[in-house]
C-alpha cells in the first residue's frame, strides 16, 4: 500500500462529500465564510432542479455537496476547518443565519469553536498555532480509561458545547 494513492489532479486522499438541505445557501455561506472557490464546470442540477453535484475549493481541500432528495434522511455534516482569524469566520457565520455551538476555546494549543449552519451542519473551525507545538500524546493517559484524567475547564466546555448541539439537531423540513 502506498502512502498516498494516485489521485485526480485537485483532490486530495479524502474528500468530504455533504447531503444537505439548501445546498446553494451552504456553498454561499462556505464562499462567503471561508473563502471557498466554486468550481462552476462541476455544478450539476438534476432533473428536479436540485444540486446533484457542486464543488468547492477550500484551501488544499475539495469538498462535494448536494442537496438532500425527498425521503432521504437527514444527515447533518461535521467538518473540521482550519483558519486564520477566526472572530471574522465567526462573525460573518452569523451574519449568514449560523448559530454559535462553541465559544473560541484553547484546545490544546490551537484554538476550537463550533457554529451550526441553518441546515443543521456543525462547523468545527480551528485557528492553529504552530508557535505552541501542543502535543495529544503528552496530555492523554492510556491508563485512564477515559479523556476525564486529563479534562480542564476548557476541555468540558468543549464535550459539553457538542454534546448540547448534537441533541438539539433537528431535521430542517421537520422544525
Amino acid at each position: 500500500m502506498t502512502a498516498r494513492p494516485h489521485v485526480p489532479a485537485g483532490s486530495n486522499t479524502v474528500n468530504p462529500f455533504i447531503v444537505t438541505d439548501a445546498a446553494a445557501e451552504v456553498i454561499d455561506l462556505l464562499i462567503d465564510v471561508f473563502g471557498a472557490t466554486d468550481v462552476p464546470e462541476a455544478r450539476t442540477l438534476d432533473e428536479d432542479g436540485l444540486i446533484l453535484h457542486a464543488e468547492l475549493r477550500l484551501g488544499d481541500s475539495l469538498l462535494t455537496l448536494a442537496d438532500r432528495k425527498p425521503g432521504w434522511p437527514f444527515t447533518p455534516a461535521l467538518t473540521r476547518v482550519y483558519v486564520d482569524d477566526m472572530e471574522a469566520t465567526l462573525a460573518r457565520a452569523q451574519a449568514r443565519g449560523a448559530r454559535i455551538v462553541t465559544r473560541p476555546t484553547d484546545f490544546f494549543g490551537d484554538t476550537l469553536a463550533r457554529f451550526q449552519d441553518r441546515s443543521g451542519n456543525l462547523w468545527w473551525v480551528y485557528r492553529h498555532d504552530p508557535e505552541a507545538g501542543q502535543d495529544w500524546a503528552a496530555e492523554s493517559s492510556p491508563d485512564a480509561g477515559d479523556w476525564t484524567s486529563f479534562a480542564t475547564p476548557e476541555l468540558d466546555y468543549i464535550h459539553e458545547s457538542l454534546v448540547d448541539a448534537m441533541r438539539s439537531l433537528r431535521d430542517p423540513k421537520t422544525r
